[in-house]
């Protein structure tokens, strides 16, 4: 029997890098939010192994993040690993900053539980996840949260108010780790105020939450990447966004409407450039 689950992508309304961590990570301070864009993933018993086959998306060799999550899971549970075959429906964008890989991997892990083992708490599951990915807690959860530490340590915080995301990746690539690598601590370095946005969703403050939005990793790109990222923040502003930044590590870029007016205006002049435009909404917790 299949079962079906989507992969929600997640933004970065808010993301703070506080300084390198003794365990050779770094402490990170951010608001997370999941959204709309998702990818689909199947999950249906076979004889023997573990495969995974993914649309659009080439696999590297070797073991993959959703192997390692599926072995964890049953590892936990003291029990064999059973044969899995897995198929991923790609619609985010991959090495976009929007945590689409960490979301195929959080789907499939609430498969598993939804499947073997649906008493298994959503904390026990968030630690399985742990084990994988930074990330990989908040995307199982979803919904609007605080993450710290290096990205694991999660608190709820209350919804956003009615919005709407555009959200643009531009034709190249952020790999993550080079992206840290760049980070300097001792040089002037632009940090969100993301106490100020958790303030801020507490009172439900759209004008207050927008103004918050930030990234401190736009303080690294490239002139060229920068130029690219500027682009794409001052079309949406332009279009009626309330506020717009990177998400992640990049280079997608997001911007914040208090509502749909403005939206499509945005969406056709991003897509007169970019082939990679999506429209999504916030989307609460999934466990």
């Amino acid at each position: 029997m299949k079962q079906q689950q989507q992969a929600p992508a997640k933004i970065n309304l808010a993301l703070d890098i506080l300084g390198p961590r003794p365990d050779g990570y770094h402490e990170m301070r951010m608001v997370m939010q999941t959204v709309s864009l998702c990818d689909i993933v199947t999950l249906e018993e076979t004889g023997t192994g573990f495969t995974l086959s993914a649309q659009g998306l080439r696999l590297s060799p070797g073991k993959t993040l959703e192997q390692r999550a599926a072995e964890a899971f049953f590892s936990h549970l003291g029990r064999p690993l059973p044969g899995l075959r897995v198929t991923l429906e790609k619609r985010t964008p991959a090495y976009a900053g929007l945590g689409g890989g960490s979301a195929d991997v959080a789907a499939l892990l609430r498969l598993l539980r939804e499947r073997y083992a649906p008493d298994l708490s959503p904390k026990e599951l968030e630690a399985i996840g742990g084990q994988i990915g930074s990330d990989m807690p908040f995307c199982i959860r979803g919904g609007t949260a605080l993450a710290e530490g290096r990205g694991g340590l999660l608190t709820d915080l209350s919804p956003l108010p009615d919005c709407r995301f555009v959200i643009c990746k531009p034709a190249f690539d952020l790999p993550t780790g080079p992206m840290f690598a760049r980070l300097c601590f001792n040089c002037s370095l632009l940090h969100p105020d993301v106490m100020g946005m958790c303030s801020a969703l507490e009172r439900g403050e759209g004008k207050g939450i927008a103004a918050c939005v930030g990234n401190v990793f736009e303080g690294v790109l490239e002139p060229e990447e920068r130029r690219e990222i500027d682009y794409i923040k001052e079309v949406l502003l332009r279009c009626g966004a309330l506020s717009a930044a990177m998400s992640g590590s990049g280079p997608a870029v997001f911007g914040l409407f208090a509502e749909e007016t403005g939206t499509a205006w945005a969406l056709d002049v991003l897509k007169q450039r970019y082939t990679q435009v999506f429209l999504a909404e916030p989307v609460g917790r999934l466990l």
